[in-house]
């Protein structure tokens, strides 16, 4: 069975929090679970995030959401363009963990030997 893995990152592009689901697991369904409790001026994401529950979900933590609107959504929704730039940080933070070649080619089976060398390596890039 294939796993995907969901990372919230600071502004700085430092890994704060993930989730392992399976593959064929859409994007979304891990993003509430990433943000209960944080604190955030916006939060940032591709258009794979755009529903309305989690602007909701933004809206209730008093956060902007800066994510483009899916090409098929009725009435869409504008973004600071220049602050989604700032997305970068979440590709950059996934490349620092492909630097550790146990992620980046996933050579443990479970999903829990998996997910203790993403700790690792998360905390491995905070003490850098």
């Amino acid at each position: 069975m294939t796993t995907k893995i969901h990372m919230l990152a600071d502004a700085l592009g430092r890994p704060l929090r993930f989730r392992i689901t399976a593959g064929q697991a859409h994007d979304i369904t891990a993003a509430s679970a990433l943000l209960e409790g944080q604190e955030a001026g916006a939060v940032l994401a591709d258009k794979a995030y755009d529903s309305n529950d989690l602007r909701e979900t933004i809206a209730r933590m008093e956060a902007q959401a800066v994510i483009p609107s899916k090409r098929n959504r009725k009435v869409f929704i504008p973004h600071d363009a220049e602050l989604y730039k700032q997305r970068n940080w979440i590709e950059r933070c996934f490349g620092r963990l492909k630097h550790f070649r146990r992620f980046a080619t996933r050579y443990d089976r479970r999903a829990l030997h998996f997910a203790g060398f993403v700790h690792l390596a998360a905390a491995m890039i905070w003490l850098r």
